[in-house]
């Protein structure tokens, strides 16, 4: 592969004998020239499970995020959500490789992201709910941009040395996301009182989701205390009611969740032999 952003070889030329459905066309192997090895003591099948649900995450809100193609406010901002997407497709590209690798079915990416139910999706509940307005996709951004920042910036130092140069390129990218997203939250939250508004809403609407997140991961002081800085300058209260118990790592989801999917995979199901 000729640039470590995988998602800019959709540019590239390809040979149609080889495209497939995953992401783009032009991809024959995302971890090529990669040792794949496991290292030795560490357990594949935990490492499978642990990409998979990152993978799900990131695949997940990547769709969420392309529903603000061609609705976005300003088309800045259109260009800033799709680049941000495009980012977390090609981190859910590595992971997905990565987890066919190791959890002995040597599946390929298009496998996990197109031929899978609902069911057999194991990422966080926010990442599938509706994207409803503005307000409510930029903090949801922020939250998981942050909360995965805090753990990718964990599985930098990984024993499995694939996982950790995914997290480590991971990191990069939402830094930069959450920054993105705190810039317009701030923005918003101190903003007239109608955008005031929205972001109360979306606080209240999403904080009872958050503790799929801390339950996945126990990054929950570092995420909170950053999340607090953000919401202090936009002048926005933490929302104090419980957060519910986590599921989605379960499999157990919102009915959100397999309309998305549905749209998702609609084409590749149609026409599961089909390249392009």
């Amino acid at each position: 592969m000729s640039d470590d952003h995988v998602y800019l070889s959709l540019a590239e030329g390809h040979d149609d004998s080889d495209a497939r459905w995953a992401f783009g066309t032009g991809f024959e192997d995302p971890l090529y020239g990669v040792d794949t090895a496991v290292p030795e003591g560490a357990d594949a099948a935990e490492l499978a499970v642990q990409c998979l649900a990152l993978g799900d995450d990131a695949l997940v809100l990547a769709q969420r995020l392309a529903e603000w193609v061609t609705r976005a406010p300003e088309l800045e901002e259109e260009v800033a959500l799709a680049n941000i997407g495009l980012d977390l497709l090609g981190q859910a590209r590595l992971l997905y490789a990565r987890a066919g690798q190791t959890d002995g079915t040597g599946r390929g990416e298009d496998a996990y992201a197109y031929f899978r139910d609902p069911d057999d999706f194991r990422n966080v509940r926010l990442a599938e709910l509706p994207g409803g307005d503005f307000a409510f996709s930029v903090l949801r951004l922020l939250v998981f941009a942050g909360w995965r920042l805090a753990h990718f910036t964990e599985l930098a130092s990984a024993p499995d040395p694939v996982l950790a140069a995914i997290a480590a390129k991971g990191v990069k990218e939402l830094a930069y996301h959450r920054q993105y997203a705190a810039e317009w939250v701030v923005r918003l939250g101190d903003g007239t009182d109608e955008s005031r508004a929205r972001m109360l809403a979306a606080l209240e609407a999403q904080a009872p989701y958050w503790e799929d997140l801390f339950a996945a991961h126990d990054v929950r002081d570092a995420v909170l205390a950053d999340l607090q800085l953000v919401l202090d300058a936009a002048g926005l209260p933490m929302p104090s009611a419980p957060f519910e118990p986590g599921q989605g790592r379960d499999g157990e989801h919102t009915g959100h969740l397999a309309p998305l999917l549905a749209e998702l995979q609609s084409v590749a199901r149609a026409h599961p032999e089909a390249t392009w």
